[in-house]
């Protein structure tokens, strides 16, 4: 493939403490990596951002994103920028990302939208405030806060490219870009040739996984190499970050694909 590729530690190595796997992706051959929200709660100690961040310094690597906190995943969370009554939650944990980020060369934050709530009125509203301040405090170290479409969970509303740039539309501030998994992009029915071609201005962070199956490209059917090659003529110039559930313990895989 035609990209240095990164790896996402929150979703790869996940038989290994979250702290040793900075390390482990080192030893594998990455040079990056990408985590989702790392901590247990929204506003960490500065013990616990501390640890996190030797840990990123300590193996040698360059932390290129970041989520901000996205309440709880495993319970099916998706994100707290458009959730009423947790917007100190969610600027807590822009502060703390944006630190790390000062400290490590991060330059892409992950701002997962939020899932539609019961009852629950002005999300949208909501989200554009908390993206604004995001952007605003991503802007003060030349980072970008980015906006995700995501498969799989039917109350997430951004779903296509296409709502996510009207999201950085109605926002209207800088330092806000389109993060394209093309996994999630594609098993949403997305056109990925056409998405490349309409959105590159757009697209600030691309993250790779087969579909269907969300495991190692080469396991599904997306044309990786046609599509990186698209992104690059293109003009996308970021790094490309692998974000997939393993089916192999190693990386062997990505050696036979290049």
């Amino acid at each position: 493939m035609a990209f240095r590729h990164a790896l996402n530690c929150s979703i790869v190595l996940t038989d290994l403490p979250l702290l040793e796997r900075p390390r482990a992706a080192a030893d594998a051959g990455f040079d990056a990596v990408e985590f989702w929200w790392p901590f247990p709660t929204a506003a960490p100690s500065d013990t616990e951002v501390d640890r996190f961040a030797r840990a990123i310094e300590d193996a040698g690597v360059q932390l290129i994103g970041l989520n901000f906190a996205a309440g709880d995943m495993r319970a099916g969370d998706r994100g707290l920028v458009s959730w009423p009554g947790r917007e100190q939650e969610f600027r807590d944990s822009v502060a703390v990302a944006v630190g790390l980020g000062e400290r490590l060369g991060a330059g892409i934050f992950n701002a997962l939208y939020g899932n539609r709530i019961d009852g629950a009125t002005g999300q949208d509203e909501l989200a554009a405030e908390n993206l604004a301040h995001a952007a605003k405090e991503a802007g003060r170290i030349d980072a970008t806060v980015v906006v995700e479409p995501l498969s799989g969970t039917d109350r997430y509303p951004i779903r296509t490219a296409a709502q996510a740039v009207a999201v950085l539309g109605r926002v209207g501030a800088p330092h806000l870009g389109l993060l394209a998994d093309l996994y999630h992009l594609a098993v949403n029915g997305e056109d990925l040739d056409a998405v490349i071609a309409r959105y590159t201005d757009r697209i600030a962070h691309v993250q790779l996984a087969d579909a269907p199956g969300r495991h190692e490209p080469g396991t599904g059917g997306l044309d990786f190499d046609h599509l990186l090659d698209s992104l690059r003529t293109a003009g996308y110039t970021g790094r490309t970050a692998l974000e997939y559930v393993p089916t192999r313990p190693d990386f062997a895989w990505l050696k036979e694909s290049s």
